[in-house]
């Protein structure tokens, strides 16, 4: 297993950024690898990062201004190759039609709770690692 996983966290909103670090640790579970993140405040910085390479899971801010992370996830899932898997925070649980429009592959709504939102993103730390392998 790698050492760790590199999460992109975009939110215009620095405590949104981190109640995403607080909730997830520094291991959302025993068995994915300890995480880093890397924090983005604009969509642009999303893109400057993604085209670096080495992000493993981005977690998008759905509320986030002057573009939401349902529109960011649209765009990056359009135009970056080997797209990372997205994990979408939504304002509220009926917007859950607009994260599957924006091919987010997991969604939870915020405020963040730590045990849903942990175990979303060791989800996609584990397809990511099986994907990979």
């Amino acid at each position: 297993m790698q050492p760790t996983a590199t999460v992109l966290v975009y939110s215009d909103d620095s405590n949104t950024r981190e109640q995403v670090r607080l909730a997830a640790g520094r291991r959302p579970a025993p068995d994915v690898p300890l995480v880093e993140f890397l924090e983005c405040a604009t969509p642009e910085a999303v893109l400057r990062e993604l085209d670096k390479g080495g992000i493993d899971v981005c977690v998008l801010d759905g509320e986030a201004v002057p573009m939401g992370g349902m529109g960011v996830c649209r765009q990056i899932k359009d135009e970056v190759f080997n797209c990372p898997p997205v994990l979408l925070l939504m304002g509220r649980p009926q917007d859950a039609w607009l994260a599957t429009w924006s091919r987010a592959d997991a969604a939870v709504t915020l405020p963040v709770d730590p045990v849903e939102f942990a175990s979303a993103l060791a989800s996609l730390l584990r397809r990511k690692r099986l994907l990979s392998a």
